[in-house]
């Protein structure tokens, strides 16, 4: 069942991201920075998908990601350069507010609190290590993006996004299991293996439907 859910988040998510496409450079914007700060929260989630112990936070990553590629494509870099600095901005901003929420003594007809800590008490580790890597893999797969369109300008939206994807996630997932997981998990390398196909699997997905983009180029805002 696990499977077919998984198969709608990576459906639903490209389509949200193509209706932010035509709503315009705000909506967009708006979207990477939701999708960004959705998968930091919803990351303590484990499910199980084709056998393995996996976290389904990572179609956001990659949907924020695809979506910051559009930004270049259709607005340019300098516009893409600021959301990642505005989505810096909201990741750290959702770290401390949600510490300083955890801080309030619960009344005694509470019983919220100890869904709260679980949700909004990560280890500091893992808390650095997931806006680290977050920001660092935007930062990189936004280069790359460039590149590809620059020296290769003959290959499509979706194939220049399906490659700096790949390399962008390889990182992330190599950066993350280092710094957040080192020394916490039996095996590294069976960690990012594991990540990075399940990664992989969900980039393959949305590489045939990114077609779909050059439908929903706009010229002007909806709204």
């Amino acid at each position: 069942m696990n499977e077919y859910i998984f198969l709608i988040h990576i459906v639903t998510i490209l389509l949200f991201t193509l209706l932010s496409l035509r709503l315009g450079m705000t909506a967009l914007g708006t979207w990477v920075c939701i999708q960004a700060l959705c998968a930091n929260i919803f990351v303590l989630k484990q499910v199980e998908l084709f056998g393995f112990q996996v976290t389904c936070s990572d179609v956001f990553a990659i949907g924020s990601l695809l979506g910051l590629n559009l930004i270049q494509e259709h607005y340019g870099s300098s516009d893409a350069q600021k959301i990642i600095s505005h989505c810096f901005y909201f990741l750290l901003f959702f770290a401390v507010l949600s510490q300083i929420h955890l801080f309030y003594i619960p009344s005694s007809y509470d019983t919220t609190q100890k869904a709260y800590e679980t949700l909004l008490a990560p280890a500091p580790r893992l808390l650095f290590a997931s806006l680290l890597t977050f920001f660092l893999t935007q930062r990189v797969d936004l280069y790359l993006f460039k590149k590809l369109k620059t020296y290769l300008p003959n290959y499509g939206f979706a194939l220049r996004t399906f490659f700096s994807l790949m390399a962008s996630q390889l990182l992330d997932t190599i950066f993350f299991t280092l710094i957040g997981l080192y020394g916490l998990v039996h095996s590294l390398f069976d960690m990012i293996l594991l990540s990075f196909l399940i990664k992989a699997f969900i980039i393959t997905i949305f590489f045939p439907l990114t077609h779909l983009c050059k439908k929903w180029v706009q010229t002007k805002e909806v709204f």
